[in-house]
């Protein structure tokens, strides 16, 4: 989790710190970025993530191509990611700045990590990635699409949570 710290408060000013697309739909949806920018990013997202599962399993002298066997569906794994991706859309959209958010999304993805049945993806690109790592963090490819689609529930969760928490002025 610090290294998304680190990468957040260095590429933030940069580029908002889209590391993930559900922080980008929702950005999107607000309009602080246009269609354009998100279907770059989420081509960047993917490809960053799935990049990055081959360099992990180069640095751990694993076999480079690898697709997961690590089963991981179900109600539980699906609530569990629904509430991650949840509570990410309201600490990261919560957050005044790119400072603020470089501690609070890491602390919130670090103990969704421990608190979570599925461990906390919490990111569709980085489940992606992780289809490519036969490890215990990996997850079957087959496994995929339920733990999107509780991503994106968990995301318009977190919309709803936003505006709920909003001041009062803000929701008229």
């Amino acid at each position: 989790m610090f290294v998304l710290g680190a990468l957040i408060a260095t590429l933030g000013p940069t580029s908002g710190a889209h590391f993930n697309p559900l922080v980008s739909a929702v950005a999107l949806m607000n309009r602080q970025i246009d269609a354009r920018t998100a279907v770059v990013y989420l081509f960047a997202q993917v490809l960053g993530c799935c990049v990055g599962a081959l360099l992990a399993n180069a640095m751990f002298d694993l076999a480079l191509l690898q697709t997961s066997s690590h089963a991981r569906s179900g109600f539980a794994q699906w609530l569990s990611e629904a509430v991650a991706s949840a509570g990410l859309i309201v600490v990261a959209f919560r957050s005044p700045g790119i400072d603020a958010a470089a501690w609070r999304v890491p602390a919130w993805i670090g103990a969704a990590y421990w608190f979570t049945a599925s461990t906390s993806f919490a990111n569709p690109a980085i489940t992606i990635g992780r289809s490519l790592s036969d490890t215990f963090a990996g997850i079957r490819p087959v496994d995929i699409g339920g733990f999107v689609a509780a991503q994106l529930v968990g995301a318009a969760l977190g919309v709803l949570l936003l505006r709920a928490l909003a001041p009062r002025e803000a929701r008229a």
